[in-house]
């Protein structure tokens, strides 16, 4: 067969081809419904508001305990602080050589940890410094196993989807949601707010309390692209000097495999409030705008270049918003004392840390052997019904919030709810009626542990 021949059977068969394809590929097309939301009516046991660092915790803690749980996050993700705001080295578990919080929390950290190739610290051996004891982990991998042990408990995550109403009515709670194409009614016997901002309290009518001014928040990146040890400082403003030295390169490999702090940059957002969209959002364009900023300015230096960021967290990570009014307030000198209560259900441990914008961070360590805890009454706001908070937004003072609001501390707190939620739920009361001993009980049994009384 010639080539011209041959070209022409080519051709042919090729048309052929298309001729066949034809038809099938015009039936392929077909006509879509316009947009519309659609409406849903779902029940479960607890509702988990808030997929941070207490919700996802609080959310395992209630399916593992056999409770029907949603967890409704309006984000993409879990981890809250640890994962979209990037403070991925979650403190304190251990305090004076001995672990005082353990639990679901530790165990996402260890699992974190162990699949990541790294060791942790030695714990027996109190720091000079309490960061040291705090662990780094691997921010995307925390992502991945959080979502993964929720869905194994059977949790109904929820993301994308945030309350516009919250009502209860006849000894449940109904909270209406919106979402991307989609409005849900959930009715629950239990809620635990774990938004950080006591919104959903504040929506059931519960009173909430704020500082005149709070604490900023941080916007937290890496850069690379210079050598600090070569760098002349004498040309470089004082101002600089600390974003420079830890977020150089050479500072990220460590000479063991020990997993602690790892150094990061970050610049401060006065007054960051994550309580609405718009109160949020100007929070991360101002974050945002500083950042650039600072890199255009860096970049003038000498030495820095070639300078570039390597990393940059998704939101800005908030310190400080509302809190509830609840039963009982954790005070400071509660928290310095390290008062336990015949309600204790969880420890804390970390110094009292208050950041002050152009003042640098105010803080009170604890004394030695002292470790502070958290009553129940202090997650539940005053005159509430089958309603629970953990995290941020507990009962305290200012000066106590500034220690207790930290992730291990949030982590506890977290399962210490869904406990109470999951007791109450089957006992038929509110948390403030369940059995302490009880309630002590099953947070042992998931390996929580407990404030020791003297």
């Amino acid at each position: 067969m010639g080539k011209v021949e041959r070209r022409s059977v080519l051709k042919a068969l090729g048309l052929a081809s298309v001729g066949a394809m034809t038809p099938t590929m015009l039936k392929a097309e077909t006509l879509k419904e316009p947009y519309k939301v659609t409406e849903k009516a779902i029940k479960t046991d607890i509702l988990v508001i808030g997929g941070g660092t207490a919700g996802t915790i609080a959310a395992i803690q209630a399916g593992r305990a056999g409770a029907k749980t949603i967890l409704i996050e309006s984000g993409s993700q879990l981890g809250g602080t640890m994962t979209t705001g990037g403070v991925t080295f979650p403190g304190i578990f251990h305090a004076w050589g001995k672990q005082i919080i353990g639990g679901i929390g530790w165990e996402l950290v260890t699992d974190c940890v162990k699949l990541n190739g790294d060791e942790l610290p030695d714990f027996s051996i109190p720091p000079d410094s309490h960061w040291k004891h705090q662990v780094s982990v691997n921010g995307f991998l925390y992502t991945l196993v959080a979502e993964e042990k929720c869905i194994e408990a059977g949790v109904n995550i929820r993301y994308y989807e945030t309350p516009t109403s919250v009502e209860f009515r006849n000894g449940n709670w109904i909270v209406q949601t919106t979402g991307k194409g989609i409005t849900t009614q959930i009715t629950c016997n239990q809620i635990i707010d774990c938004t950080g901002n006591a919104l959903i309290a504040s929506m059931a009518g519960f009173d909430v309390l704020k500082e005149t001014e709070t604490q900023p928040g941080s916007l937290i990146f890496q850069i690379g692209g210079y050598d600090y040890d070569s760098l002349d400082l004498t040309k470089i403003p004082n101002e600089y000097h600390r974003v420079l030295r830890q977020n150089m390169v050479k500072n990220q490999s460590r000479s063991s495999s020990e997993n602690t702090f790892v150094p990061y940059g970050y610049v401060y957002v006065p007054g960051a409030d994550s309580t609405t969209a718009e109160s949020h959002t100007i929070a991360n364009n101002d974050g945002r705008s500083t950042l650039l900023n600072l890199i255009r300015k860096l970049k003038t230096f000498p030495g820095c270049e070639n300078l570039k960021i390597l990393d940059l967290k998704t939101e800005t990570a908030i310190r400080e918003t509302y809190r509830i009014d609840g039963i009982y307030k954790v005070t400071q000198s509660d928290y310095l004392e390290g008062k336990v209560f015949e309600d204790s259900i969880s420890n804390s441990f970390y110094p009292i840390d208050l950041h002050i914008v152009g003042k640098g961070i105010h803080q009170v360590f604890l004394k030695p052997d002292v470790v502070a805890s958290i009553p129940l009454r202090a997650l539940i706001p005053k005159k509430s019904k089958n309603f629970l908070v953990a995290g941020r937004c507990v009962s305290s003072d200012r000066m106590s919030n500034s220690a207790l609001r930290v992730q291990a501390s949030s982590m506890g707190m977290g399962q210490a709810a869904a406990a109470a939620a999951v007791l109450a739920n089957k006992l038929g009361v509110s948390p403030h009626e369940v059995p302490i001993e009880d309630l002590k009980e099953l947070i042992r049994n998931h390996g929580g542990i407990l404030p020791l009384r003297t």
